[in-house]
């Protein structure tokens, strides 16, 4: 009743939406464009029975709010956390020095904090006869908003696959996250588990010597990372091998892109790659590392070889499942 009161008051709008009650995004009276990144603040241990009359106030006395958030339970309580966006970096710092450990009420210290803006969500427990098409289709059902989806062999446990989702927006990876921690999701398997992707998993995927079983990309970015390659295999060879596949599918010649990002002392060279293959639904790209030798075949030639070796490989595997 005190927050309605309050709407009524303030005039205030408030938007509720996939779990969440929302305030501005942008605030009425805001002019130009949205605050740069790094502007939202988490603030979490909130009490179940506090809402924005409350919070709305105490955050904008520090800075101007851009939006905040609330996060909320099918019965209407909070969660227990909210985010604060502000309108520049001065006034989430203050948010944080003035309001971290700052006790709302007697018995209740909240924690305010930099969000972590974190955008990659994992999926464990999916069946080893997941195909890409079956996820990918499920997933642009329930979710807005995803970038990529890969497909890996889950390294942990045989016979299983594990998919690795990145989103455009932290809110749009925390909706997700909810609508299939909510059980949406429904590939024939019980016991699908989602969570964020956690840094050393996320290395160990990238490190290991097998490639993802095949990636999907809205927007061009594979997520896809070779292994290092120091003999190239002939790159006629492969090229021959990948215009037959292109023009089997009715494909167009490929497009190759190479370009040098890093230099070790040892003489390793980290090369990225983007692949544009006329009539194929987006661009491919990844790196490979490449050691220079004295056999004739430039550092740019061992680094198309490569990538080709890659797009067939990806190609070969999308292709011939559809």
């Amino acid at each position: 009743m005190a927050l309605l009161a309050w709407v009524k008051e303030t005039g205030i709008e408030l938007v509720q939406i996939n779990g969440q009650r929302r305030y501005g995004g942008p605030p009425p009276g805001w002019v130009g464009g949205p605050p740069p990144a790094g502007t939202e603040v988490y603030i979490a241990r909130l009490p179940q029975d506090i809402y924005e009359n409350t919070l709305i106030p105490l955050f904008q006395s520090v800075g101007k709010l851009y939006e905040f958030r609330l996060m909320l339970t099918f019965s209407g309580l909070n969660r227990g956390f909210a985010y604060a966006r502000y309108a520049s970096l001065q006034d989430a710092r203050r948010a944080i020095a003035t309001l971290h450990r700052f006790q709302l009420r007697r018995g209740c210290t909240i924690v305010v904090c930099w969000s972590t803006q974190k955008k990659e969500l994992v999926i464990n427990g999916l069946g080893a006869s997941v195909s890409q098409q079956e996820l990918e289709g499920r997933l642009q059902m329930i979710t807005e908003g995803i970038h990529s989806v890969t497909l890996h062999d889950n390294p942990c446990r045989r016979q299983a696959k594990l998919a690795v989702l990145k989103y455009r927006s932290h809110e749009a990876a925390a909706l997700a996250r909810k609508a299939l921690m909510e059980g949406n999701l429904k590939l024939g398997k019980a016991g699908i588990r989602v969570d964020w992707l956690d840094p050393q998993l996320k290395k160990k995927l990238q490190l290991s010597e097998e490639e993802p079983l095949s990636s999907w990309v809205q927007g061009g970015e594979s997520l896809a990372v070779p292994r290092p390659v120091a003999l190239c295999p002939s790159l006629q060879n492969v090229l021959g091998c990948l215009n037959m596949l292109c023009w089997q599918h009715c494909l167009k010649t490929p497009v190759f892109m190479t370009k040098c990002v890093q230099v070790n002392p040892d003489g390793w060279k980290k090369f990225w790659y983007q692949v544009v293959v006329p009539g194929y639904d987006v661009p491919i790209s990844g790196f490979t590392w490449i050691l220079p030798d004295r056999q004739g075949q430039s550092e740019h030639e061992k680094a198309k070889a490569a990538a080709a070796l890659h797009i067939l490989r990806v190609l070969s595997k999308s292709l011939g499942a559809s």
